[in-house]
Formats: C-alpha cells, sequence, structure tokens
C-alpha cells in the first residue's frame, strides 16, 4: 500500500496515531482506482470496505473501528464513544473521541480534512472542512468540544491535509464578497483570477487562520493540492470540470493508540 503522509507536528504526540490518504494503493477500479473510501460514491461498497480496512490496517486498528459521519458541511460536532455501522453514521462534520482504538475518518475531495490532538489529555478530533463548514464555523466548534472533554487549546496539536490549493479554486463575485461582509480581514484569503470579476480563493490559509483563533497554536499545513494531484487525488472539482459524475474519496484517519 502507497505510503500514507503524514503531519510532522502530529507524528511527535506520543499514544496518537494518523494519515491522509490518497487515492493511491487500494482496490477499486475504474474512476474509483484505486484506493476509494467513500460509501457515498457509486463504488462497489465490498471495494470500499476492503479499501477502509487497509488504512485502518496501517493504523493497527480494526476496519470496523474506522468511522466516518454522514457530512453535511455543518459545524456540528458528534461526540464518539462507540464505533457504528456505516448505515447508522449521524450526520455532522466533526468528531471527538477520548477512546482509545476508535478511528475518526475525514472523507474530501477537495475540502480540507484537519485532524486534532491533545495527547496528554488523551482527546482527539477531526473535521471535514470545506469553505462552508470552515465559513459556518466548524474549527471553533470542534476545538471546544475538544476542551469540553478535557483538551487545552494551548496544547492543541492540528495539521490540515490534502485540499484544494488557491491556485485551482476560482469563485465568483458573491462568494467573496459574503466572506469579505462577515469580515473585512478575510479579503486576504482571496487573489484576482484571470477572469473578470473572479477570485482565487486560499481555502487551506483560511482553515489555518480559523485553528489561530481558535486558539491553536501548533499547526501544520500540508499544502498538497488535491486538483492538480491527478494521479494521488480525488477531486470533486477536477471531476466536475471533465464532465465525469463519479469521484472516489480520500481518507484522512486520526487514533489514540489502544
Amino acid at each position: 500500500m502507497t505510503a500514507k503522509l503524514v503531519s510532522g507536528l502530529l507524528a511527535h504526540c506520543d499514544r496518537v496515531a494518523h494519515g491522509f490518504w490518497g487515492r493511491e494503493g487500494g482496490v477499486s477500479q475504474g474512476v474509483f482506482a484505486s484506493l476509494n473510501c467513500g460509501y457515498g460514491s457509486d463504488d462497489d461498497p465490498a471495494l470500499v470496505r476492503r479499501n477502509r480496512g487497509l488504512v485502518a490496517s496501517a493504523l493497527g486498528a480494526d476496519v470496523d473501528n474506522l468511522i466516518t459521519a454522514y457530512q453535511i458541511h455543518s459545524a456540528d460536532v458528534i461526540d464518539v464513544t462507540a464505533p457504528w455501522p456505516r448505515e447508522a453514521a449521524p450526520r455532522g462534520d466533526a468528531m471527538v473521541t477520548t477512546v482509545p482504538g476508535i478511528v475518526l475518518g475525514v472523507l474530501a475531495a477537495d475540502c480540507a480534512p484537519v485532524l486534532l490532538a491533545d495527547a496528554e489529555a488523551g482527546v482527539i478530533g477531526s473535521a471535514h472542512a470545506g469553505w462552508q463548514g470552515a465559513f459556518g464555523g466548524v474549527i471553533e466548534a470542534v476545538v471546544a468540544r475538544m476542551t469540553q472533554r478535557g483538551a487545552q487549546r494551548a496544547r492543541i496539536v492540528a495539521a490540515v491535509g490534502p485540499c484544494i490549493s488557491q491556485a485551482s479554486y476560482e469563485v465568483g463575485p458573491e462568494f467573496q464578497s459574503r466572506f469579505v461582509a462577515a469580515d473585512g480581514g478575510h479579503a486576504r484569503f482571496f487573489t484576482a483570477s484571470a477572469r473578470p470579476g473572479h477570485f482565487m480563493f486560499d481555502l487551506p490559509s483560511f482553515v489555518d487562520r480559523q485553528l489561530e483563533v481558535a486558539g491553536v497554536r501548533r499547526r501544520e499545513v500540508l499544502g498538497i493540492c488535491t486538483y492538480t494531484g491527478t494521479q494521488t487525488h480525488f477531486s470533486f472539482r477536477r471531476t466536475t470540470h471533465r464532465g465525469e459524475t463519479q469521484y472516489g474519496r480520500n481518507l484522512s484517519a486520526i487514533m489514540l493508540k489502544p
């Protein structure tokens, strides 16, 4: 299996295992080749489970302990005390747990996966941060829930995984206006596009800023673009631009070691 990407900061957290996986090293075929981990796609569920099993095994966990939420681009946080079957996945875009052996997974195909840990407190979190979730407060929400479970903001380590980069993320004027109307400082996350009246949005930097505002001092942005990584990552926007109707999902995951 192709080696996962790791955060140097999270890699130094005792008791924590984590990784950011792309599309390489799995068993799916066609447009889903090969490590598609999203049951929400039209891929064969048996192949998706095998792919998720590869990820779980790489972390030293059982596939049934690797959970993902029914993601809805919200700021809703789920407290996880036990794994659930995929058919019973709750709706939300962030998860927090203090239970060793449970793997919190984030599915994404351009949105930013965020993994967080306070190893000393034994609290981990994950977040699916597309522009809607990040703008709507999912980062502050997951950090706040972690503190309720015993974490301290100053001790939390966070990593923003592969997602669409600013150079590949063109948005319209109404998108930019919405951000700037909420906070004039958000203008820094936009540059002019080659197309008149349009902008290029820096999602990873925006998410990083939300972590900073939430009091997370130790942060890392991996800086890997899903859109340009044709061979390495799934991308919803790339699929759309190609006129395709189906795409796989990248999986990022974090676990407290048993």
